[in-house]
């Protein structure tokens, strides 16, 4: 499978350890296979870090954006990691995640009513390496230096998104 990863650095060798642990798949190294959201992430002066992971032998666990995805982001939230696998696919959670999960331990969102805002906007898939073993597994293969992005398209895409957003909570609780 061909992986990319935005840094500021070539990283030849990732550590698993490094980052936040309450990510939405916990703790680990995330990559996506989608080279064009790679490239619009990424900041000025960037290195996009082009990997291949052979699967063969790995635990591999594959979300879709369903409430079993939902469940999962929400205990790493808390830092409670219940997968024991090499690797996580799945989508990435939307900006809000953080005030979805909120209106949730207030009591203002059942999970299920929260799950559709979790819906709304463009769909981006993440792959995160776990342990030691998986790690082994993905073989840098390049990196490319960006110095100039354009952030029109990903600033268009936000706008919209955060206007669904807030006509869908709206219609969930006005």
């Amino acid at each position: 499978m061909k992986l990319y990863h935005t840094s500021d650095r070539e990283i030849r060798n990732p550590d698993i350890h490094h980052g936040r642990k309450n990510a939405d798949f916990g703790w680990g190294f995330y990559l996506t296979p989608d080279r064009d959201f790679t490239r619009r992430w990424a900041g000025n002066n960037a290195v996009v870090n082009e990997y291949e992971l052979d699967e063969r032998g790995l635990l591999i666990h594959r979300f879709t954006r369903n409430q079993e995805w939902f469940q999962y982001i929400f205990q790493n939230r808390r830092l409670k990691d219940g997968l024991a696998v090499d690797v996580v696919l799945g989508p990435i959670a939307n900006d809000t995640i953080f005030d979805t999960l909120g209106m949730i331990s207030s009591g203002l969102l059942e999970p299920e009513t929260a799950m559709r805002l979790l819906l709304i906007g463009p769909e981006y898939t993440q792959v995160v390496i776990k342990t030691e073993k998986a790690a082994s597994q993905l073989r840098w293969t390049g990196a490319e230096r960006i110095s100039r992005i354009s952030s029109d398209e990903m600033e268009k895409e936000q706008k919209a998104y955060q206007e669904a957003f807030a006509r869908e909570l709206e219609r969930l609780i006005g």
